[in-house]
């Protein structure tokens, strides 16, 4: 009897957590489609959004995998209308993973806030140099089909005029703006993750 009580219990929380981790990728896709430009501090066809902030919280609440899903979810949609013949998604889906899987690792070997906070800076540490290699050999070739690589390489200089090659712009540019996009996902998650962990896991009463 206590055997089928818990086989319906592992049962109720399998549903729940693809429900949960469904909702989560739904709004990550929604944000994701929220993305804006930073005028003078990145080139105007780089934009910014909160789209790992679901799959950080789903990383947390319930593991690693979860995270995973919530970024492949957000992507699999994004590709219905892709520019980029899903070069972009794939790009966004690895560094996404780059980004949730080290938080989620950490955090669930040991549940404390420290082991949190330094998982989700290895996250973001590891997603922004990924960023730089993914850039470099999968993301621009792929968009020097549509804009001269003069064309992107001028919209850097732009903003610094010593940027003389793709790496320079890449290190100087990108590395830190995926950094910075990944911390900010991260505070906004330390300040909400304790009032909503009870929702997202099921437990509040």
């Amino acid at each position: 009897m206590s055997g089928d009580t818990m086989t319906m219990k592992r049962t109720k929380f399998n549903i729940r957590t693809i429900a949960v981790t469904g909702m989560l990728g739904a709004l990550a896709t929604v944000l994701m489609f929220l993305e804006f430009p930073i005028p003078m501090l990145i080139p105007p066809f780089i934009k910014f959004d909160f789209s790992e902030l679901p799959a950080l919280l789903a990383a947390y609440a319930m593991g690693p995998v979860s995270g995973i899903a919530v970024c492949f979810i957000k992507n699999a949609i994004n590709l219905l209308h892709t520019q980029t013949g899903g070069v972009g998604e794939l790009s966004n889906f690895i560094l996404g993973v780059c980004f949730v899987l080290p938080a989620g690792l950490i955090y669930k070997k040991k549940k404390t806030q420290k082991s949190a906070m330094i998982g989700a800076l290895a996250g973001a540490v590891l997603m922004s140099v990924v960023s730089v290699f993914s850039n470099y050999f999968v993301v621009y070739p792929v968009y020097t089909n549509f804009m001269p690589m003069q064309a992107i390489l001028g919209a850097y200089q732009a903003i610094n005029k010593n940027v003389k090659t793709l790496w320079d712009a890449l290190i100087w540019f990108n590395m830190p703006f995926t950094f910075i996009k990944g911390m900010c996902s991260v505070v906004i998650t330390f300040f909400i993750y304790k009032k909503i962990s009870p929702i997202l896991k099921g437990t509040s009463r």
